[in-house]
């Protein structure tokens, strides 16, 4: 007779579990960005951004070493779009924070899931959708008028990659067993972000950087992205968009201790509202078991990265 799982077993197998990869993979992510913007001066945002992607994708493929015959040909073609959806979250995300402060262009960076929040269902979740929008408000303050115009529009297409990224991380999630999406993604991430980023490179990399920005690609996205990963398989798509409400406040203690930008007033208002909407929108936010289960495999050789 095989043992029973206590309910908390079982809880933590659901909502809390994503709650707390998707809490940590957030953390990495803003420590990650703040450790990098001293190093633009040398590097400069496109070169640091190209630089973590190739390094990551580096990593995880030779971690996981996906093969071929584990992926139907519609599986690769959804990890390609989800690697150069990856790669412009990565690259618009840097550019922004090169002009705005890490708070304000993570703000603005979540109204992606913002936008994948207002379409799950229920009066509940609306209500934390509108807590999270006005916490994002508050943290940009855009009636004062002094963000830089370029900084804002990165930071908008960063929000729009974000959001596919949710969708589109989810989907194959769902489908791959293990890390193996992501170990395809994130390879075709990094080798746009490394050709995009080759001209600056190739005149501002030393090995020093190198071997820095080896280490931050770890931070983040590697750590972040698998964990989000997972968690996507434990949340539905609306609660874990309404639980990115969490990230500017994270971005914006991440500004205080690493870069020294203190907030405002207003700032510590909005992050109490992001707050309040993150924790809310994890109390409906499980996935049913057999929704989130990844498919059984077709032969053995498909269960070893899993």
């Amino acid at each position: 007779m095989s043992p029973q799982k206590s309910p908390h077993t079982s809880r933590l197998g659901g909502r809390e579990t994503g709650f707390l990869m998707a809490v940590a993979g957030m953390s990495t992510v803003q420590l990650g960005s703040a450790l990098t913007v001293p190093l633009f001066d040398q590097l400069t945002d496109v070169g640091a951004a190209g630089l973590r992607l190739g390094w990551a994708g580096l990593l995880l493929f030779i971690l996981v070493r996906p093969r071929r015959r584990d992926f139907a040909r519609r599986d690769l073609l959804a990890c390609t779009v989800l690697g150069i959806v990856t790669a412009g979250l990565m690259l618009f995300f840097m550019l922004a924070i090169a002009r705005l402060p890490l708070g304000t262009a993570s703000a603005l960076e979540f109204l992606g899931p913002l936008a994948v929040s207002l379409y799950g269902p229920g009066a509940s979740r609306k209500i934390w959708t509108v807590a999270a929008a006005i916490g994002v408000a508050l943290l940009t303050q855009p009636w004062h008028g002094n963000l830089d115009p370029a900084g804002v529009g990165y930071a908008l297409a960063a929000a729009a990659c974000w959001a596919a990224y949710i969708l589109l991380t989810q989907r194959v999630g769902d489908q791959l067993a293990g890390l193996k999406g992501l170990a395809v993604s994130m390879p075709v991430a990094g080798i746009l972000g490394m050709l995009i980023a080759a001209p600056t490179l190739s005149t501002h990399l030393t090995w020093p950087a190198a071997w820095t920005m080896l280490g931050l690609a770890v931070v983040s996205p590697l750590v972040p992205f698998a964990l989000e990963f997972l968690a996507l398989r434990r949340l539905t798509s609306s609660a874990f968009g309404t639980l990115m409400s969490l990230e500017p406040a994270i971005a914006l203690l991440m500004g205080l201790l690493v870069l020294g930008q203190v907030p405002g007033l207003m700032s510590a208002l909005g992050i109490a509202f992001v707050v309040a909407a993150g924790v809310g929108a994890t109390r409906a936010g499980a996935r049913p078991a057999a929704e989130h289960a990844p498919p059984a495999p077709h032969h053995p050789a498909a269960a070893e990265a899993s």
